[in-house]
């Protein structure tokens, strides 16, 4: 590897930080930055806002102008070198007289990770990979996770009582957790391209799935005015063709894809549980819609089999202080284990109070 100076690490810690101010708009196109500097002082920066309006780096030239000549650019992912919506962003530092690209990681697009770089290198242009690459990679998980595997990364929301139970025995649920967790849930639905569900739990709960964007932290609200907020798409696993227009689901704008057999916006086989195909789903939402990030919100059922199938890549647990007790209705349900070694193990990435609830951020040891 390079060996990077003190003021590169500088420049594209800061190049990173751009990235993250994307982290509520940019779905299905990854999280970027750019930052352009002349002789250690900054020319020109930007990040990737939303998807079909200018790359991080179309930003930074604008803002560096003529200084963007004989200057160093920071990226946080490898230009792009392919017209999409927008110009390749290789040819835009080509053209602009950029001597030097330092890129945190490549593309993990398969067919395109390395032409950016090709094309800058047979410009002239000095190249460098890998500075805070696992910073980068940190930036877009979901991403990365698409454009390597065709699956979309399925963050598993969860809540219950410290006991584990998640409603009474009459089914009263709410509400478990404070006003503060679900203020919480809030910006990981601002964060998802998309959140998942079924239609059981959208009608018993008569839930639009929507970002509130009243609940969203004050800095968030700052950085994105309501009219700019990016809803989520919803995706209802919806088989017997319950879902109806009077309900809240339908309040809100954007788009709502049904699962079903037949008849629906998005059509998946049967397993041989004689239940939708969970697996064939999220092939089909990351392959016919580009999601990258799948949030789910549902009942013990859906969460019960997508843990079974090892679909799930983060858990996020509110747990309660409250004592239900036994007679509630459990996380899970039954999983009808009979032996230790078959108890799903979790390795907890982070752990941290959320108002008066905890919230516990794991992963399946059999995913690590």
């Amino acid at each position: 590897m390079s060996n990077f100076s003190a003021v590169d690490y500088q420049m594209m810690a800061r190049a990173i930080q751009l990235a993250q101010r994307g982290r509520f708009t940019t779905a299905p196109n990854p999280k970027v930055g750019c930052v352009i500097t002349q002789q250690g002082r900054i020319v020109g920066e930007g990040f990737h806002y939303r998807a079909g309006q200018p790359h991080a780096e179309v930003h930074a030239l604008r803002m560096a102008k003529e200084h963007a000549r004989g200057a160093t650019a920071y990226v946080t992912l490898e230009p792009c070198s392919h017209y999409g919506r927008t110009p390749p962003c290789a040819e835009g530092l080509i053209q602009a007289g950029v001597t030097k690209v330092i890129c945190a990681m490549q593309d993990p697009n398969p067919q395109v990770s390395g032409r950016g770089i090709a094309m800058l290198r047979e410009a002239g242009i000095e190249v460098e990979v890998g500075l805070l690459e696992a910073d980068a990679k940190a930036l877009n998980p979901a991403f990365i996770k698409r454009m390597q595997t065709g699956m979309p990364y399925v963050q598993l929301k969860l809540a219950a009582s410290l006991d584990g139970q998640t409603a009474l025995a009459n089914g009263e649920s709410q509400w478990i957790t404070s006003a503060q967790a679900r203020q919480d849930v809030q910006v990981y639905r601002a964060q998802a391209g998309a959140v998942l569900s079924t239609s059981q739990t959208v009608i018993a709960d008569n839930a639009s799935l929507a970002v509130r964007w009243s609940e969203l932290p004050a800095d968030v609200q700052q950085q994105y005015p309501h009219a700019e907020l990016r809803q989520p798409t919803r995706v209802i696993l919806d088989r017997q063709h319950q879902l109806h227009q009077s309900l809240a689901l339908y309040a809100t704008t954007s788009p709502i894809i049904r699962v079903a057999e037949q008849d629906a916006e998005l059509c998946v086989p049967l397993n041989e549980h004689q239940q939708l195909d969970l697996r064939d789903t999220l092939a089909s939402l990351a392959e016919q819609y580009q999601i990258n990030h799948l949030w789910v919100e549902a009942g013990p059922t859906l969460a019960k089999s997508l843990l079974e199938q090892q679909l799930v890549d983060e858990l996020i647990i509110y747990l309660a202080p409250k004592i239900m007790g036994s007679d509630g209705r459990g996380l899970l349900g039954a999983l009808g284990f009979t032996h230790m070694d078959q108890a799903l193990g979790l390795v907890i990435q982070d752990c941290r109070m959320v108002g008066p609830d905890l919230r516990l951020t794991a992963t399946l040891t059999s995913t690590q």
